[in-house]
């Protein structure tokens, strides 16, 4: 029996793909993003131990409400991290009837795609920088994981969404949105959205409970008119100003 560690459920989302969705939050993230809101969610001995087949169980609960557009999101943390474990919910919620999604990073190995993307409808992909030292100083890992995981992603031709946080001063100039615009064009038509997300300092209070020093302490959220601005410069993108 697969089991593998969550930190949380969220039965009713609205933010994590389309519809309503149960976003599932599963524990570890090899990513230390400087402006994370779930950094309670890095550790990979955090969480709880669940089983694949009781939390499917679980999440088949939700069907009524899903009403054949909302369905299951695996977020974090990172869900390629736990990839068996990913990928047995997802199966198995797949066989059941329910739409799937995976919200990550994209920073991970080709094989945790490999086991993961076969039971994934749609794929929420975090990009966090389009410049190699930003993202190494955003993260904390350099981006050539990424740009490796970028390239099977598109070989698999899954429909995405991609998502960027914008940080005001820091990834909104004229050169990140070149390098964002050039992102976008090479993964085609299978990007189905972009989403804009205000920077916000949600989880300022989770590191300071945890003791990790928090560096963004002086930086504020973007104005909505601004990031209006800067979406109507990438193509199919949209501002969104309630959550990040």
């Amino acid at each position: 029996m697969t089991q593998g560690r969550i930190h949380s459920i969220e039965s009713c989302g609205t933010l994590d793909g389309p519809g309503l969705r149960c976003v599932v939050f599963l524990q570890g993230c090899p990513l230390r993003c400087r402006y994370c809101h779930n950094p309670d969610t890095w550790q990979p001995d955090g969480g709880r131990p669940v089983a694949a087949a009781d939390l499917v169980k679980q999440i088949c609960r939700f069907r009524p409400y899903f009403k054949g557009q909302g369905g299951v999101t695996l977020s974090g943390g990172e869900p390629l991290w736990q990839p068996d474990f990913a990928a047995a919910l997802l199966q198995g919620c797949r066989q059941a009837g329910i739409h799937t999604a995976v919200d990550t990073s994209g920073w991970a190995d080709p094989d945790h795609l490999a086991k993961v993307l076969p039971y994934t409808d749609l794929l929420l992909l975090d990009v966090k920088a389009a410049e190699q030292d930003q993202y190494r100083w955003l993260t904390g890992q350099d981006w050539h994981k990424f740009l490796a995981a970028l390239d099977y992603i598109k070989q698999a031709a899954i429909p995405l969404w991609l998502r960027y946080v914008v940080l005001p001063g820091i990834n909104d100039q004229a050169r990140h949105l070149t390098k964002l615009r050039q992102l976008i064009k090479h993964l085609g038509s299978q990007v189905a959205k972009v989403e804009l997300l205000p920077y916000h300092p949600l989880g300022v209070h989770k590191w300071q409970r945890l003791g990790y020093p928090y560096t963004l302490h002086r930086l504020n959220p973007p104005d909505p008119a601004a990031l209006a601005a800067l979406a109507s410069l990438l193509p199919g993108a949209t501002a969104m100003f309630n959550d990040i």
